[in-house]
């Protein structure tokens, strides 16, 4: 156990945490945000393949969405990664996505992929999933998956698709 695991509770999430989500996925200023009703709609259906950290008091400092691609049932597909502006740059959003896939696991379901989508300027998030990558001894493919002219005219950059595995 890494210092960070050590230092939160990992947890799949519950309905009420989906306001902290949403919060914490609106202060990154990077992730596109969503509804705060899609994060209560999320934390239901979707907590078995979600994470949230728990700090000291029990408060969400981070979290980790996902689901399983329908169409390649052992492909667990990272929606939004994020950490709460006090606990960054310790390593916890790692530690999150190595949680996640420990706690998906220990369900009992298989993963031999993770995928993401990641817009070319975030280099947090393409670091982030190259070093997951390396902890899992995984290759990682990358293609754009949804090219900027799909978006409506706001200015979104291209999604390139993060394919890695398979994983160890």
């Amino acid at each position: 156990m890494t210092a960070v695991q050590a230092q939160f509770q990992l947890d799949h999430p519950g309905v009420a945490d989906g306001a902290a989500i949403w919060r914490i996925a609106r202060d990154s200023k990077v992730l596109d945000l969503n509804s705060s009703y899609s994060y209560l709609l999320w934390c239901r259906d979707f907590a078995g393949t979600s994470v949230v950290a728990r700090d000291e008091t029990g408060e969400v400092a981070g979290f980790v969405t996902g689901y399983f691609r329908p169409e390649r049932p052992e492909t667990l597909v990272v929606w939004q990664v994020a950490v709460d502006h006090g606990h960054r740059g310790h390593g916890l959003a790692g530690a999150l996505l190595d949680g996640l896939t420990a706690k998906v696991r220990d369900s009992g379901r298989q993963v031999t992929t993770v995928e993401t989508t990641i817009t070319p300027d975030n280099t947090a998030s393409q670091a982030l999933f190259l070093s997951y990558a390396r902890r899992h001894g995984a290759g990682v493919e990358r293609q754009v998956l949804f090219d900027a002219g799909l978006f409506p005219d706001d200015g979104h950059l291209p999604e390139e698709l993060y394919r890695i595995g398979p994983l160890a």
